[in-house]
């Protein structure tokens, strides 16, 4: 079934109320008339001022990002808020930890923008093959239904094997920025080139697309989108979002009620993380997982560390909450415990507690110290 229609008008106060409702929290707390706002009121509140960073990110160069799963399963890491950073890899977490709400926290407005364009095409379809196709510009296949239950790798095979026609490419273009208008944020000029040209790019460089870096050429090691979406976790098995029909529909069943959340935000700022750790503390919801890619690295080379560590202390935790944290070794000649043979990357996870713990002791004095530090693995 195709939804067609705006959803901007369920609102944050709305949200709010369910939130409270599934976390057996009773009566609002005191600052929950903070969610009295509309999804685009809210991003809006939540946001900071955007600053640059020299990757498009249009995909994640994290090839291992999916062996996480294994490990967050076996913590039994659910629902709760999930933070994130980046594009669409933060779905296939949502899909696994299933949240009651997500935020999507990253400095780049763009990344803002692209989250507005994922949300159209969660709008506009009601399956998996229907959104790859209009992410993509392709045609959609005469029986949608009849792709339920396809692996991912029949899905990448049909886009592989459709051509983008002009007038389809061009329409799917149409749809995805009308959508977009409708969601109430208030968007530029130059805001509405970039979203289509962020589409267009899916379109015109279909499941061969590369993560890049500005001014400098893609790395041999840098995946495909097509690799993207077709890993597997650690024990071999596709987990990704578009894995199955049913993880693709967590996200879709988030976005379909306005529960994920691009937010414009420095993790080391003093706004956007201390706005979402207010407003969840309101409504009595702890952070189930914040993936933060490998955004400390930065933080630690500009000095700003400490300010992050500040905020992750502010956030409402559980004794299951954790960090996901993706490290480039090879960068550093060093290969982490927990890489995988043939993975330029490895992620990691650690028991929030042990983050705030070695903050307030100073055990983090390096990059090093901090990737080294004790990590959650799967059994």
């Amino acid at each position: 079934m195709t939804r067609v229609g705006p959803r901007s008008s369920v609102t944050a106060a709305v949200i709010g109320a369910s939130l409270a409702l599934a976390t057996g929290c009773g009566a609002p707390g005191p600052g929950a008339d903070s969610l009295d706002h509309g999804f685009a009121e809210l991003m809006e509140r939540l946001s900071e001022p955007g600053a640059y960073f020299d990757t498009d990110n249009l995909i994640s160069n994290e090839t291992s990002y999916l062996h996480a799963v294994d490990a967050l399963e076996a913590g039994g890491i659910r629902g709760g808020a999930y933070l994130g950073v980046g594009p669409d890899q933060n779905f296939s977490y949502i899909a696994a930890i299933q949240p009651e709400i997500a935020f999507i926290v990253d400095i780049r407005r763009d990344n803002m923008l692209q989250h507005l364009m994922f949300k159209a095409l969660f709008e506009l379809t009601g399956s998996r093959i229907a959104y790859l196709c209009l992410l993509h510009g392709r045609p959609t296949p005469p029986v949608v239904a009849s792709w339920r239950d396809s692996s991912a790798a029949a899905l990448v095979a049909y886009v592989d094997t459709v051509a983008a026609e002009p007038d389809a490419a061009r329409a799917s273009l149409d749809r995805v920025a009308h959508t977009v208008e409708e969601f109430g944020i208030l968007l530029s000029d130059e805001d509405r080139a970039t979203i289509r040209l962020f589409h267009g790019t899916f379109i015109d460089e279909g499941l061969d697309l590369r993560f890049r870096s500005h001014g400098r050429e893609p790395r041999p090691h840098y995946p495909t989108f097509r690799r993207l979406l077709l890993e597997t976790d650690r024990r071999g098995r596709q987990v990704s979002y578009l894995a199955t029909e049913d993880r693709w529909r967590t996200v879709d069943d988030l976005q379909e009620r306005d529960r994920v959340i691009p937010v414009i935000g420095d993790f080391a700022g003093d706004h956007a993380l201390a706005a979402i750790a207010d407003l969840l503390s309101a409504q009595g919801i702890s952070v189930s997982a914040f993936y933060t890619s490998n955004v400390e690295l930065y933080l630690m080379r500009d000095g700003t560390f400490p300010r992050f560590a500040r905020n992750v202390t502010r956030l409402p935790t559980s004794d299951r909450s954790v960090l996901i944290r993706s490290f480039f070794g090879r960068n550093f000649g060093y290969v982490h415990p927990e890489a995988v043979a043939g993975y330029y990357s490895v992620q990691l996870l650690q028991a929030m507690g042990d983050f705030v713990r070695d903050v307030r002791e100073g055990t983090y004095r390096s990059y090093l110290d901090l990737v080294m530090a004790d990590v959650l693995s799967a059994p």
